[in-house]
């Protein structure tokens, strides 16, 4: 996924200002793929100059509506269908934890505890999103209701992973 294929997918749902897609970003895209303001407006002006979207409307200090063109639908749909989904071939934790037989045992456990204590963290937020979101029928709440599982469940196994890992520990 890339930041570009985002704000068309954003925009695909209704047009919106820069400040209103990185307050979308914010609700509901923050924990799938955070962008931050420069990135955000930086991008626009390229899916603009491409003629994947276009200002709409220009308000009081510089505040544009973009829209996503007919191009713009043709290529998140080229992205949604035809191009596949990248596989993340690094893991950062898991190189990590191949090279824990070079600090202290005690050490290795500190790690793998505080790296289950802070994807624990991130599936309790997960879960707080799922009971406070009034979800419904609308295709929003249907997609961002799947996107949402995914997270809760990709975290709950690794925390079930990292408490494993821990009991396999030598020395415990």
């Amino acid at each position: 996924m890339s930041l570009r294929h985002a704000l068309l997918g954003l925009l695909a749902g209704s047009p919106g200002s820069g400040y209103d897609l990185l307050r979308k970003f914010e609700i509901s895209l923050a924990n799938v793929w955070p962008a931050t303001q420069s990135q955000v407006y930086t991008e626009l002006s390229r899916l603009a100059d491409t003629g994947h979207i276009e200002v709409t409307a220009e308000g009081p200090r510089g505040r544009k509506e973009y829209a996503i063109t007919d191009d713009g639908r043709a290529e998140l749909r080229h992205w949604m269908l035809e191009v596949p989904p990248q596989q993340r071939r690094r893991n950062d934790l898991l190189l990590r934890v191949f090279f824990l037989d070079t600090v202290d045992p005690v050490e290795a456990r500190e790690f793998l505890l505080r790296s289950r204590d802070q994807v624990a963290e991130l599936r309790d937020g997960l879960r707080k999103v799922r009971e406070s979101v009034d979800w419904g029928d609308d295709s929003l709440s249907v997609y961002g209701t799947l996107a949402l599982e995914w997270g809760l469940r990709y975290a709950t196994m690794h925390v079930e992973w990292a408490e494993w890992a821990i009991g396999r520990l030598p020395g415990k």
